[in-house]
């Protein structure tokens, strides 16, 4: 029976593929603008791929209202300049809206639409779409009937029109807005530069299997219980994934001289404060995306957690600095009465800094569950991978701790170890500047 529960718990947090997770993010307005200039006509095919947070925002407008607004969009934000001048765009029939699968059961959004202008030698071309959102920005050239183009964009789409992206460039998409394209009559010839290549696949960044069990539970695919236990689990390898303040607890934990209670404490505060971070930010994506951007907080979140890390390892390397002074003026002494000089209005801000920034599948699912009236499941999901993430936290925190204790029960006692505490809380200040620094771009930017 034990076998059979651990193998339904297997299949449902591994075989649950995310492969329908936007590649990019489930933040990202992704646009490709195609331009081909011939002898008769200038033709532009722009094509949208939108993930499904945005996707999500519009979800009170019909296809037909959403397709205008993009075609709207589309009209402000593309400019063509021809010979010197000015060249309006005119809209051509046929421009076509769907909604691909998304991740835990909502959708994407995707448009293609055809413009014209009329023809020249000289043609300057910009895409000012979407100005401030986030994703993959690309303009590229095609042949143009009657003509040879020379142009400063690749003839190379590595993306299949937006369908996948390349895996090495997911961390820094392509942002090409403009090209200068010179044309001259000819059979077709195209010179440009080379393009990206290796756009055959692409890994799933905004997915770690969460909105795929979500998914499983809604339709009611599969036992609760194990479904459950997979958020769990996925929670907990979530965790291992580069992030989410592990080096920053077991520094700290090793500089406060934390006990097992502290670290178990730790965990319990990353699960309140990541999942109120999710729980906040679905607000801000309904109610308050007119004006504030859900993934423009993620750069502030990221400023205010590198800020408390910075605040709490100055506090613990002033005590240990403290300690260390009088324990000198007093001679050697053992420590074991510093085992509780830890504060408990650190270890609440450390285990803030570490849930304070939410993991967007986690959103998904809740927007997921607000648009399928399934608000509890949801909730109790994401309750679930919040423990699980901090279950990793935890024991990666009581490790720490049992692995000092073990450590001042052997024959350590030299100066090296004796400075742990206080290198520890230097490697957070450290760690807290990296945050900051790495936060300030987006914030100012």
């Amino acid at each position: 029976m034990k076998r059979a529960v651990v193998a339904g718990l297997l299949v449902m947090a591994f075989a649950s593929t995310p492969a329908d997770a936007h590649p990019l993010g489930n933040f990202t307005i992704n646009h490709l603008s195609r331009v081909s200039v011939g002898a008769q006509l200038i033709d532009v095919s722009y094509t949208l791929d939108q993930a499904e947070i945005p996707t999500f925002q519009e979800r009170g407008l019909s296809p037909s209202q959403v397709l205008a607004r993009k075609v709207a969009e589309v009209r402000r934000g593309l400019q063509l300049t021809v010979d010197g001048r000015r060249a309006p765009l005119s809209v051509e029939p046929g421009a076509r809206i769907t909604y691909p699968p998304g991740q835990g059961g909502l959708r994407l959004t995707r448009v293609e639409i055809r413009l014209t202008a009329a023809t020249g030698r000289q043609v300057q071309f910009s895409d000012g779409t979407f100005p401030g959102r986030v994703g993959w920005k690309a303009v590229v050239v095609a042949p143009g009937k009657g003509t040879d183009v020379r142009s400063s964009v690749p003839a190379t789409d590595p993306t299949g029109g937006l369908r996948h992206y390349p895996g090495d460039l997911l961390k820094s998409p392509l942002d090409q807005r403009n090209a200068h394209l010179s044309a001259r009559p000819g059979s077709g010839r195209v010179t440009a530069p080379d393009g990206i290549r290796g756009g055959s696949g692409s890994e799933n960044r905004s997915g770690d299997g969460l909105a795929s069990v979500f998914a499983d539970a809604a339709s009611g695919r599969g036992v609760l219980v194990l479904l459950l236990l997979a958020a769990f689990a996925w929670g907990a390898l979530h965790a291992l994934s580069p992030g989410h303040g592990k080096s920053m607890v077991a520094a700290y934990l090793v500089g406060a001289r934390g006990t097992a209670r502290h670290a178990v404490a730790l965990g319990a505060t990353v699960t309140i404060a990541h999942t109120a971070g999710v729980f906040a930010l679905g607000l801000v994506t309904l109610a308050l995306s007119q004006y504030v951007l859900p993934e423009d907080l993620y750069p502030w979140l990221t400023l205010l957690s590198g800020l408390l890390v910075v605040g709490v390892g100055v506090a613990v390397l002033r005590t240990r600095l403290q300690k260390a002074r009088g324990a000198g003026g007093r001679g050697q002494e053992h420590h074991h009465h510093h085992e509780h000089d830890i504060s408990w209005r650190s270890l609440i801000a450390m285990g803030a800094s570490a849930g304070l920034i939410p993991c967007p599948s986690a959103l998904v699912v809740l927007l997921a569950a607000l648009s399928q009236h399934q608000v509890a499941l949801g909730l109790v999901l994401i309750t679930a991978f919040s423990l699980g993430l901090a279950a990793t936290i935890s024991a990666i925190g009581l490790a720490v701790v049992y692995a000092r204790t073990l450590l001042s029960r052997l024959d350590f006692s030299s100066r090296a170890v004796s400075a742990l505490p206080a290198l520890s809380a230097l490697v957070i200040v450290v760690v807290g500047c990296v945050l900051t620094a790495k936060a300030v771009p987006g914030v100012v930017g």
